[in-house]
């Protein structure tokens, strides 16, 4: 069996519970790995005195099962930050030898407006991890997909890259939006959330969104499991025809079905749902997409996110969408089918940090500096 990660929680109290030992000791455990950084990185780390206090048979359990001298089954391999600083990518190494990327962006939430009023707060951090290593969805305007699928991540390495990034910022908002499909990894994921959402991380589930292309059957079981949790579809066209063109995996996913899909989810939820929508020059961008986009979703209630598209390098053969009818495109969502509709601002691409960028790569360029930006996230809220 190949080393486990202490943070995958079932098999840890699995463990504990064949062993007779209290289950409470689970968060005790994983509290101090979180808040001893140091020891952490440095590899001297030692379980009875960076975790004291707890019975002498789970330091057993914790040596012989989850990484023996290892408090995590990841390391950080390297960190890139964006020259504006407001951008850092986290290359984390997996005890198989694959690597995961994490993106950190930091934004100042009392940037916009809610409600006509502005917005309290301050500058915080959102964290896009990653749930599998590659992604098998194909989507041609996606550096992840040109990977392949190597694997899933088990919830303790889904969860460790918010351990790797909170040495370097207070997250608040996480995103699985990063490499994969986290629908695909369905059962990780879920148990993922619920271990982010409870102690000690104590993450809100208002504050956590999850990405999908629209994998249905999963969709319809995801409110029961994680309710609360924010939904966000990558969409990307309007049009079955579209998509497949854009997105192989979407013909397993017909819109018709998908639209039922969101209309129960959203039913059941009472929340409003994330449209990720690219734009790409020539494709999907004209008015006439604009108009179908409105027409597919006025009777929801969603915030469209319009996606400036991120190049690729060699892999793309495709252009971005100009300025001028990224606004129109706006423009014609608010003004007719009163959508809210919003613009992603361009985060990290100068460390291959952007969206659609991830994959396994040493980012050599560098951008001005800028101001802290407000957060789509806190826009679906």
């Amino acid at each position: 069996m190949g080393i486990r990660s202490v943070f995958d929680g079932g098999e840890l109290r699995r463990e504990f519970e064949k062993n007779g030992i209290d289950g409470k000791f689970v968060g005790i455990i994983w509290k101090h790995v979180i808040g001893n950084n140091a020891k952490r990185e440095s590899g001297e780390w030692d379980w009875e005195k960076q975790v004291p206090s707890l019975p002498s048979s789970a330091y057993s359990v914790l040596r012989s099962n989850f990484g023996g001298t290892k408090p995590l089954s990841s390391s950080l391999h390297s960190v890139f930050h964006s020259s504006d600083n407001l951008t850092s990518k986290l290359l984390i190494k997996l005890h198989n030898g694959e690597f995961v990327e994490a993106v950190i962006m930091r934004y100042d939430t009392r940037l916009g407006k809610y409600a006509g009023k502005p917005r309290p707060g301050g500058l915080r951090a959102t964290l896009c991890i990653s749930s599998q290593v590659g992604c098998k969805m194909g989507c041609k305007f996606c550096a992840t997909g040109s990977m392949g699928f190597k694997n899933n991540l088990s919830s303790g390495e889904i969860v460790e890259q918010l351990v790797h990034a909170s040495a370097f910022s207070q997250i608040r908002n996480v995103v699985f939006m990063g490499m994969g499909e986290p629908l695909n990894n369905y059962s990780a994921v879920v148990e993922a959330v619920r271990i982010m959402t409870g102690l000690p991380f104590q993450l809100s589930l208002k504050r956590i969104t999850v990405s999908t292309v629209g994998i249905i059957h999963a969709i319809n079981k995801l409110h029961n499991d994680l309710p609360g949790l924010n939904l966000a579809v990558s969409l990307h066209a309007p049009a079955q025809d579209i998509r497949c063109q854009i997105m192989p995996a979407a013909r397993a996913f017909p819109l018709e079905k998908l639209m039922n899909s969101l209309q129960e989810y959203q039913r059941k939820s009472l929340q409003k749902i994330l449209i990720e929508y690219i734009m790409l020059d020539g494709v999907n961008d004209g008015e006439q997409h604009a108009h179908q986009l409105g027409k597919l979703l006025e009777t929801f209630q969603v915030v469209v996110n319009l996606i400036p598209f991120n190049p690729i390098g060699t892999l793309s053969q495709f252009k971005p969408t100009s300025e001028q009818k990224v606004s129109n495109f706006q423009k014609i969502l608010r003004g007719t089918y009163n959508i809210r509709t919003t613009v992603r601002k361009q985060m990290g691409q100068d460390i291959s940090g952007a969206c659609g960028q991830l994959v396994v790569n040493i980012p050599d360029k560098s951008l001005a500096r800028a101001e802290p930006l407000t957060d789509i996230e806190d826009l679906v809220i």
